[in-house]
């Protein structure tokens, strides 16, 4: 069971999840590729990276934004819907032309959560304002 599953209140619901673009996993690949010439050295690094990268949960329910890292240690960032003011794309030109961006969640004060190398970043914004109307 996710940690954002185990997090949900009664009434609440998973609207919606969030996966990470191809490109977030060039670093894994990257180590995987230099394990040859290292002779399996990098692999440790290159499982580390790969933990990583499972470890994240990005989703939006019916009350709240939530991202989640972490392999041992937890780090979450949570934002609840009736605080969100502004959900904008920050896309580089690499972002452009490869099809991923950076969500950013913008709340009362100066709270922000940031769903990075997201996959479908219109797709991604659609979904979170769609649970802003829903609320």
């Amino acid at each position: 069971m996710s940690y954002i599953e185990k997090t949900l209140s009664s009434e609440e619901a998973i609207q919606s999840t969030f996966k990470l673009h191809w490109m977030a996993w060039l670093r894994f690949v990257g180590w995987v590729v230099l394990a040859i010439p290292t002779f399996g050295i990098t692999l440790l690094v290159a499982l580390y990276e790969y933990l990583r990268l499972k470890c994240i949960e990005q989703a939006v329910t019916n009350q709240r934004v939530v991202f989640k890292k972490g392999i041992i240690s937890r780090h979450s960032e949570e934002m609840r819907l009736s605080s969100v003011e502004t959900v904008e794309i920050r896309q580089t030109i690499w972002g452009r032309i490869f099809g991923y961006a950076t969500i950013a969640v913008t709340g009362r004060g100066v709270s922000d959560v940031q769903l990075k190398w997201m996959a479908q970043p219109l797709e991604v914004k659609r979904a979170i304002e769609d649970a802003l109307h829903q609320g």
